[in-house]
């Protein structure tokens, strides 16, 4: 088995000039290098969450090597149950570092939430429009009156919004339920609604556990993984922002010479079997995704505005804004994976 290596066509079409925010590539790397070398870190705590629908992070946790790197500093791992909770902890300050869909972090940014995307975790397909096994919705059309469960502030919901915009079908034509993800799924299991914008593992688990049913899938929709950190971490806490990064990768790297025990981890921390994290590890998730930059802004603009028409921000100057502050790549232009430590 091997990793996905679909590529956004959309992601390609688009062409704007990118602005990249924060600090410039190598700044303070000098200090920074001091320090670690001194066994001293700028701050003693790194609070920073994981999530089944990040399966890097379940692998740095798993394998300790946050923890091993840095010495005398206390981690503390806080679970995401989904982009709006992690946009929710780094609005708090509850974390440092948290993993979101792409089309999160830029709702999150547009409305004033100071974060700053320092790595990407994936490209996955993990949204799609789902129904029960018997029912008898078999496209998008069908949707008009129905109720569809989807958890606002997150890449289902906006998966939802594009995909009835492209039917014609308008938001006062359907009903959505705003359910957590894992709620949205039993509710959808259970008949509660008519479909579900769902989210793997989630949406793996009822397509082979109760035979639901993804009547509309569509890879354009879906926007990168993205691994957001506070600009006063960013800023303040730059050497230890640079670890993190250096782990993804690391993670990335291993993830791809090691599709099973990946897998398995997925399936241990998600509490799914493994053929369900194989299904969505190695058929829907792109783990070769590279440095943060335009690829991932020509996917934000088309998605950007949507927000405006859904009054999930005010205006489209405040997106402008925000995807021209957002993208910080410093951080993986200074990644060193041989300093993580098995």
């Amino acid at each position: 088995m091997k990793l996905s290596t679909t590529l956004s066509t959309v992601a390609l079409a688009a062409a704007s000039a990118l602005v990249l925010a924060g600090c410039v590539a190598g700044e303070g790397s000098a200090l920074d290098a001091d320090t670690a070398a001194a066994g001293e870190w700028s701050t003693d705590t790194l609070d920073i969450d994981f999530a089944t629908y990040n399966p890097l992070s379940l692998i740095i946790k798993e394998k300790g090597w946050l923890e091993g790197k840095l010495d005398g500093v206390t981690v503390t791992w806080l679970q995401s149950a989904g982009s709006n909770k992690a946009n929710e902890a780094l609005r708090a300050g509850a974390v440092d570092v948290g993993s979101t869909a792409g089309s999160a972090a830029l709702l999150a940014r547009s409305n004033g939430s100071p974060i700053q995307v320092i790595s990407l975790y994936s490209q996955p397909e993990w949204a799609a429009i789902v129904v029960g096994a018997d029912s008898d919705i078999s496209s998008v059309e069908d949707l008009r009156g129905k109720t569809i469960a989807a958890t606002k502030g997150t890449d289902p919901y906006f998966f939802l919004l594009q995909t009835l915009d492209e039917a014609g079908i308008g938001l006062d034509e359907v009903t959505v339920e705003n359910l957590q993800h894992a709620d949205g799924g039993n509710a959808l299991v259970t008949g509660a609604v008519d479909a579900w914008s769902g989210l793997d593992p989630i949406m793996a688990t009822t397509e082979l556990d109760s035979g639901a049913k993804l009547i509309y899938r569509n890879i354009d929709f879906n926007t990168y993984g993205f691994l957001n950190a506070t600009e006063d971490f960013v800023t303040n806490h730059a050497d230890v922002a640079q670890v993190v990064v250096n782990a993804y990768e690391k993670a990335r790297i291993w993830a791809a010479e090691n599709p099973e025990e990946s897998a398995q981890i997925l399936a241990d921390y998600s509490g799914t079997s493994l053929d369900v994290a194989k299904k969505v590890l190695l058929e829907r998730t792109n783990l070769d995704v590279g440095k943060p930059g335009q690829k991932q802004r020509d996917v934000l603009e088309i998605v950007g505005p949507i927000f405006v028409e859904s009054d999930d921000v005010e205006s489209q100057d405040d997106i402008d804004a925000a995807l021209d502050s957002l993208i910080n790549d410093s951080f993986y232009d200074t990644i060193d994976v041989d300093s993580i430590k098995d």
